[in-house]
């Protein structure tokens, strides 16, 4: 998810606290804890700045989303409300817990996937059945706090309930775009899903020898097809991986990749993230020589 949703889930899991007793000190570490364990797993961003092998794709949404490192940050949590507070309270290190739990999880269902299991298993987990910036979840926190703002004694209560809203917005929406993919699972070779903004709506990209096809498909309408790709499989890709490093890290991250080789250039991208033309996750390099990113 982005950084806004994370910090909405921050602020919406410091909402369902009940904070009626809790002194001035126990209600600031109690927001710095939802809302910066919420933040927390992202902080791997920094590793742009000493990645000089291309790795950076492979690191982000890796090991600081692991499912084992999550105790870690709850500690470091309750650690700094210890610290900065003097709040020596273990709801901290659970509420911590929850809020790092809910940023992994979340990204789960994404097209970027993380490194779920990492460092035991490298296998990035993407389900990409929820898209990264999902305005339901902003509406209904939204709801939950209009509706805590005139309802002060029932807030807690308010969101609770919108985090179960959200939990069915996401079970509904992975449920349907399962369906989907088993659908086409028969019809290509590979098969991957990226959600649309737009509620309950998919774009499955599937692939079969050297076409890639992006349909857009939901369970309440046809499908359409938006464009055929063609990758070309048998280009000889290791002059490309030499040259740019971060090639050879998306075509091991992503699910599977188009190629490209024609007269200009050499390279692969993503088809999940193509737009207008153009994959946001593209690395190539110009047949003459010059890198291009």
């Amino acid at each position: 998810m982005d950084t806004i949703t994370h910090t909405l889930f921050g602020l919406g899991l410091y909402g369902t606290v009940r904070k009626d007793e809790m002194t001035k000190q126990e209600r600031r570490a109690c927001l710095l804890t939802t809302v910066g364990a919420s933040q927390i797993p992202d902080i791997d961003v920094v590793s742009q700045l000493w990645d000089t092998e291309g790795l950076y794709q492979m690191w982000h949404r890796g090991i600081t989303h692991s499912l084992f490192l999550m105790p870690l940050w709850a500690l470091l949590f309750y650690g700094l409300g210890v610290l900065l507070f003097g709040v020596r309270d273990r709801r901290l290190y659970w509420l911590a817990l929850l809020a790092v739990w809910i940023h992994s999880t979340s990204d789960l269902f994404n097209a970027w996937g993380t490194g779920y299991f990492e460092p035991f298993s490298k296998m990035r987990v993407t389900f990409g059945t929820i898209p990264i910036v999902d305005f339901v979840f902003w509406f209904i926190l939204l709801t939950a706090y209009l509706m805590a703002r005139t309802h002060r004694q029932q807030a807690p209560v308010i969101y609770r309930w919108a985090f179960a809203a959200m939990a069915l917005h996401v079970l509904l929406q992975s449920a349907q775009g399962y369906v989907l993919y088993q659908q086409y699972a028969g019809k290509y070779d590979q098969v991957a899903l990226s959600a649309s903004f737009l509620p309950w709506h998919y774009s499955v990209i599937g692939k079969k020898g050297e076409r890639v096809d992006i349909i857009d498909d939901s369970l309440l309408s046809e499908a359409k097809l938006q464009t055929t790709l063609a990758s070309k499989e048998e280009a000889n890709l290791t002059a490309l991986f030499r040259a740019v490093p971060a090639a050879k890290t998306l075509y091991q991250w992503a699910p599977f990749v188009v190629v490209v080789d024609d007269n200009k250039r050499i390279g692969v991208y993503d088809p999940r993230f193509y737009r207008n033309g153009q994959s946001f996750l593209f690395e190539y390099m110009q047949k003459h020589g010059e890198v291009q990113r």
